[in-house]
């Protein structure tokens, strides 16, 4: 049976999203689960059972399971790892993960057009104390993280201190207990469709960290 890969999509985002990974992945062999969720119709706690575990039941039979995330996609694998076991569980590689929270939440998010844009789940991802992210404690898992330099808004990036992707800071995607970290000038946008961010994501899946030179050559 071959190795199975789940992808979970960002925020306000759709499976669509990550179908130039799923060719990818299933170019290497790998049997890949690519379902979307309501990513703005509940909170964290509740997308994350609904979209993993239907994701798991697509996985029956798998020797093992990796997980490939956007955005709020690696905070619901780190709500349902802190939670629930998974006895075949791979690797796991998170793109542009607000892992401590996104200033972006902290300031937009008393507007009033922010809900009907992100739900009930974009309430959760900010940087203080309580949030889910910082609630959730360290990776006890096998994880790479890509987080991406370049913006395509300016001014959300103004919002956030130091080198981001306009929605999380470099800074703000790690999370202790990682095994990779790596930075790549991408968007946080379109990073998932971003064919070097794909080849860094194939490589730590194969062996377990990423290709720095490649990076910065």
């Amino acid at each position: 049976m071959p190795e199975h890969v789940i992808l979970l999509h960002g925020l306000a985002r759709t499976a669509r999203s990550m179908r130039a990974m799923q060719r990818a992945l299933a170019s290497h062999g790998y049997q890949v689960v690519n379902l979307g969720y309501p990513s703005r119709s509940k909170k964290v706690e509740a997308l994350a059972v609904e979209a993993i575990e239907a994701a798991l039941a697509a996985c029956a039979g798998a020797e093992r399971i990796h997980f490939v995330t956007h955005s709020l996609g690696g905070i619901l694998v780190r709500y349902y790892l802190a939670h629930h076991d998974i006895a075949n569980l791979g690797r796991v590689v998170m793109l542009g993960p607000p892992n401590r929270g996104s200033e972006v939440v902290d300031k937009l998010g008393w507007l009033p057009g922010y809900y009907l844009l992100n739900g009930e789940a974009g309430y959760q991802l900010g940087t203080g104390a309580d949030s889910v992210p910082n609630r959730l404690g360290p990776a006890n898992f096998d994880l790479g993280v890509i987080a991406g330099t370049r913006s395509i808004n300016l001014y959300l990036s103004t919002l956030i201190p130091g080198a981001n992707d306009g929605k999380v800071s470099v800074e703000h995607t790690r999370l202790e207990g990682m095994n990779d970290h790596i930075v790549m000038p991408v968007t946080h946008s379109l990073m998932m469709r971003n064919r070097r961010v794909i080849a860094q994501v194939i490589h730590y899946l194969e062996h377990g960290r990423f290709d720095h030179a490649a990076s910065s050559g």
